[in-house]
């Protein structure tokens, strides 16, 4: 069992204080206009999320390989509901990018997967994965 350190915060408090700290230097930089705050919380929670992912794709990749169990836990952090009743790793990753407004690319067919010339977080993960459908 971890026991968390009293000077470490929950990982909501520490979620919650780097968005609003973010979204407070994104109205900083746009000289603290009114009326586009909701907008700077909304791309700072995005970047934040972003963050995420990167943190846990780089971390699986150090590791051997993304795990169900580990896209579990990263969908739940993202807030997706009943994260732990995904069983393939395709659909979780299909969710993370819906709720991320990311086109979602994990599909079986030839046609349907990522464009070279595209950024994609899960370029790694989807050629595995292709590679596979297609053994």
């Amino acid at each position: 069992m971890k026991v968390r350190s009293a000077e470490r915060p929950s990982d909501s408090t520490f979620q919650l204080h780097w968005i609003s700290e973010a979204a407070y230097y994104k109205a900083l930089n746009r000289g603290f206009e009114s009326g586009q705050e909701i907008d700077d919380w909304l791309f700072a929670e995005h970047d934040f999320f972003n963050m995420l992912i990167t943190r846990y794709l780089t971390i699986s990749t150090e590791d051997g390989g993304i795990s169900i169990k580990g896209l579990r836990r990263l969908a739940k952090s993202l807030g997706i509901e009943s994260s732990e009743t995904f069983t393939q790793k395709d659909e979780l990753i299909r969710a993370i990018q819906i709720i991320m407004h990311h086109e979602p690319c994990f599909n079986n067919h030839l046609s349907n997967h990522c464009h070279p010339n595209e950024f994609c977080l899960w370029r790694a993960e989807c050629n595995k994965m292709i590679a596979q459908w297609h053994i």
